[in-house]
C-alpha cells in the first residue's frame, strides 16, 4: 500500500464525530475528507449502486470555505468540515430531489428541509442524493427505476429499505453518516442489514418540513451513522420543535452525546416473551442472547416482559401507513399509474379499498394502545430489547416483489415484521451490528424505549459498542482501496 492509498483508507474509516474532531482540531481539512470520499464513490459505488446524484465540484469548493472558516478562528459547528450524503427525498432549494421515483426524476424544490439547514447550519456539507426504495414504499432496498441497491457484505443480498443507498453508502465507508427516513423500519432496517448503526426518534422528535411524506402518522427523520455517538451527535443538531412543522415535538432537546458515559448499572433491559423472538433464526436468537449478556456484564438487569395487544398493533399500523401513502399518491395514481413500479401501484391500490371507518379506528386507538404498552413493558423495564431482523437477511432475488417466486411477498413482508411495531406506537429504536449469519451478513439489535427517551436507547447502544467490536468491522467493499 502506498502513502496515498493508506491516507485515503485512513480518512474514509474515521467515524463521523471523530472526522468532525479532527477537522476542529486542524489535523484533516473538509477539502481531504471530501475528496477522500468522493474517491470512495468512484472507487466503490459499482459494487452498491448507492447513489442517484453527486455534486462533485460544488462540495469541494463548500469544503474549502469550511476549511477557511476553520482557520479563521470562527467558532465552529459539531458537523464543521464533514462531508455527508442523503436519502434523496429531502428538498434543497434547486437540487434534485427525485424520491427514487420516475414521476419525481427531474423535481428541484424552491425550499429546504429544515433538516437539511440544520446540518449545513452545523457545518456538514452535502454530496448528493442517495438511492432509496421508490418513494420510500418498501423494506428491500429494490428500486425498477434507479436500480437495486446491493448490500456492501454480499453483492446478491438486500440492503434493508427504503432508506437503501444510506445504509449502503454507510457500509461500504463512502461517508460517514447519512439521513434516512423511517415509517416502518426503513432507518433501522439498511442500519442492521449494512451493518451499520441507525436511530429512528420518537414520533414528532425531528421536524419533517421539507421531507416527501409517505405515511403523516408513522414517518420520521433519522440518522443513520458507524456509531451510536454519532447518531447522538447528529441527533443534538437535528432534533426539536421547527416553525415550519406543527406536528413537531417543543419537548426540550438534550445533549445526547454527553448522555452517552457507559454506565448502565441498574438499568433494566426488557427482553419480550412475545413477538420478536417467535420462530426467529437460531444464529439470530443466539447473537441476541450473547448481546444481552455484554449489557448484563455492564451492569444491566435483565427481566422479562410481555408484551401486549401486538396483534392490534401490527393491524392498525399497517391500515394507517397503507392509508396515508395511498392518499399521499391518490392524485398521480389516477393520472400517471404507470410510472409506478407494479408492486408499490399494486400496494396502493390496496389502500383505496380499505374503508374510513377502519383508518379513523386505527388512529382513534393509538393513544390507548401506547399507554397500555408503555404501562405494562415500561413500567417493568427502561429499554425493550429485540433482533432488529428474526430470520437471515434475503437475497434481492429471493424479495423481488417484480420477479420473485411465489413466497417473495412473504420474504419481502418478514422483512420488517420487528420494526413496524414501534412506528405505529411512535417510540425511538436504535438498532446496531450484534454479530453475523451463517452467510456473512450482519445481524441487528434493536433497543427500544418509551417516547423521548432517545438519550436512554442510545446510551445503551454506547454502552454495547464500548464492549464490542461488531460495529468497526469492514464490509468487503469498505476494504477496497
Amino acid at each position: 500500500m502506498n502513502v496515498q492509498a493508506s491516507k485515503f483508507a485512513t480518512l474514509c474509516d474515521l467515524s463521523m464525530t471523530e472526522a468532525a474532531d479532527e477537522v476542529a482540531k486542524g489535523n484533516v481539512t473538509s477539502v481531504e475528507l471530501t475528496e477522500a470520499a468522493l474517491a470512495a464513490f468512484e472507487l466503490r459505488e459499482d459494487k452498491i449502486n448507492s447513489v442517484i446524484w453527486l455534486e462533485r465540484e460544488a462540495a469541494l469548493e463548500k469544503a474549502a470555505e469550511l476549511d477557511a472558516l476553520q482557520k479563521s478562528g470562527a467558532e465552529l459547528g459539531p458537523l464543521h468540515g464533514v462531508p455527508l450524503a442523503h436519502k434523496d427525498m429531502y428538498y434543497q432549494a434547486g437540487k434534485l430531489t427525485t424520491c427514487g421515483s420516475k414521476i419525481r426524476k427531474d423535481f428541484r424544490p424552491d425550499y429546504s428541509a429544515t433538516v437539511m439547514d440544520r446540518l449545513h447550519g452545523a457545518g456538514s456539507l452535502t454530496l448528493g442524493g442517495l438511492n432509496m426504495a421508490e418513494f420510500a414504499q418498501n423494506p428491500t432496498g429494490h428500486n425498477v427505476h434507479y436500480g437495486d441497491c446491493h448490500n456492501p457484505w454480499g453483492y446478491e443480498y438486500c440492503t434493508g429499505g427504503s432508506s437503501s443507498g444510506s445504509g449502503a453508502a454507510v457500509g461500504a465507508h463512502c461517508v460517514t453518516a447519512a439521513l434516512g427516513s423511517d415509517t416502518g423500519g426503513s432507518i433501522r432496517l439498511p442500519a442492521a442489514i449494512c451493518g451499520v448503526t441507525g436511530i429512528k426518534p420518537t414520533q414528532t422528535r425531528v421536524s419533517r418540513y421539507g421531507v416527501m411524506p409517505l405515511s403523516f402518522s408513522c414517518d420520521n427523520v433519522g440518522p443513520l451513522a458507524r456509531t451510536a455517538r454519532d447518531c447522538a451527535r447528529i441527533m443534538t443538531v437535528i432534533a426539536g420543535k421547527d416553525p415550519m412543522d406543527p406536528t413537531s415535538s417543543a419537548e426540550p432537546v438534550p445533549d445526547y452525546e454527553a448522555a452517552l458515559t457507559g454506565d448502565i448499572r441498574g438499568l433494566k433491559i426488557g427482553v419480550p416473551e412475545n413477538y420478536f423472538l417467535e420462530d426467529a433464526s437460531p444464529e439470530i436468537a443466539d447473537a441476541f442472547a450473547a448481546a444481552l449478556e455484554v449489557l448484563k456484564a455492564r451492569g444491566a438487569e435483565i427481566v422479562s416482559v410481555t408484551l401486549p395487544e401486538m396483534a392490534a398493533i401490527t393491524t392498525y399500523g399497517g391500515i394507517v401507513s397503507r392509508c396515508e401513502g395511498s392518499t399521499i399518491h391518490a392524485q398521480w395514481m389516477r393520472e400517471r399509474p404507470e410510472d409506478y413500479a407494479v408492486h408499490l401501484s399494486g400496494r396502493m391500490y390496496a389502500g383505496y379499498a380499505i374503508p374510513a371507518v377502519q383508518y379513523l379506528e386505527a388512529l382513534a386507538r393509538r393513544g390507548g394502545i401506547l399507554k397500555t404498552f408503555a404501562a405494562e413493558v415500561f413500567g417493568k423495564c427502561d429499554v425493550l430489547a429485540s433482533p432488529t431482523l428474526r430470520w437471515r437477511t434475503p437475497t434481492l432475488a429471493a424479495a423481488s416483489m417484480e420477479t420473485g417466486g411465489d413466497d417473495a411477498i412473504e420474504t419481502f413482508m418478514n422483512v420488517s415484521i420487528n420494526t413496524r411495531p414501534m412506528n405505529y406506537l411512535g417510540l425511538p429504536a436504535v438498532s446496531v451490528n450484534s454479530g453475523f449469519d451463517d452467510n456473512g451478513m450482519p445481524i441487528g439489535f434493536q433497543i427500544a424505549g418509551r417516547p423521548f427517551a432517545e438519550a436512554k436507547v442510545l446510551k445503551v447502544a454506547d454502552a454495547f459498542q464500548l464492549d464490542t467490536d461488531w460495529h468497526m468491522q469492514k464490509s468487503p467493499v469498505a476494504q477496497m482501496i
